[in-house]
């Protein structure tokens, strides 16, 4: 069943749903990219762990599972003489521990060195809304762009701000930047709205080398449609974050118009 948007399907930014969305779709990117790097380099899927406070945990689509309930003790019966206070109260809590979450991110090295060329990201809550997780991000950040390594930055998320660029701030739903180590500190900054298709790219190696294409666009409806996301998709209401009004009326046609799941 293929999505009703021609691009980024809006629905499936929802908190909860985001982390399978992530995983999937970072391992297909691999897969689209790794034979035509080969047999030079190679892509590896990476992982990173960040730990969340109780109350930050709700910014990367994990419950809160905090509970507090009351238990008392059994009422003490007064003497005929003296008045007994009310026994203390006893409560079972929760202890506010950190909660590790990770997630996973790509990396293309050379076979030969396993030097790393470029480093590919597909934002999500950990890293965009939470100001811990965007903190701990942006310092990685930092740090790859003082390198020769290339930089891919893919960003399907229209909640939380953009990741920062020096200049204008430039409005859009989504953005990709690709940022070649050898062209800093200036970069590709492709910019689209909900109502376009994900812009094809190229991916940097190394300079003067052919750089393979990334049909995103392709790779998440291939991924939609392989893994049947629209079974867990309710278009009956509105997506989280919600759409502005122009763009929710016409969402909501492409939904009319889009035949029901079977």
């Amino acid at each position: 069943m293929p999505s009703p948007f021609p691009g980024m399907d809006p629905y499936l930014e929802h908190p909860s749903l985001w982390p399978d969305i992530h995983n999937s779709l970072i391992t297909a990117i691999r897969d689209e990219l790794s034979p035509q790097v080969a047999p030079n380099y190679y892509v590896g899927l990476e992982r990173r762990a960040y730990l969340f406070k109780p109350d930050d945990i709700v910014f990367v689509g994990r419950p809160d599972v905090s509970i507090v309930q009351q238990r008392r003790q059994s009422t003490v019966p007064a003497m005929a003489d003296f008045a007994v206070a009310e026994p203390p109260a006893i409560y079972e809590v929760d202890m506010p521990m950190a909660e590790e979450v990770s997630e996973s991110f790509l990396e293309i090295r050379e076979v030969k060195t396993g030097r790393l060329i470029t480093l590919m990201e597909l934002l999500s809550p950990v890293n965009k809304i939470s100001d811990e997780g965007r903190e701990q991000y942006i310092r990685k950040r930092a740090d790859v762009l003082r390198t020769w390594t290339n930089l891919v930055e893919i960003d399907l998320l229209r909640a939380g701000k953009p990741m920062p660029v020096v200049g204008q701030d430039i409005e859009s739903d989504y953005r990709i930047l690709v940022s070649p180590g050898w062209r800093r500190p200036h970069a590709r900054l492709h910019v689209f709205s909900l109502r376009q298709p994900i812009p094809e790219i190229s991916i940097p190696l190394q300079k003067g080398e052919d750089e393979p294409t990334l049909a995103l666009n392709d790779v998440l409806h291939s991924l939609y449609n392989r893994a049947r996301f629209d079974l867990r998709l309710d278009y009956s209401e509105p997506p989280i974050p919600p759409l502005a009004d122009e763009d929710a009326a016409w969402a909501q046609g492409l939904v009319a118009a889009w035949p029901s799941p079977v």
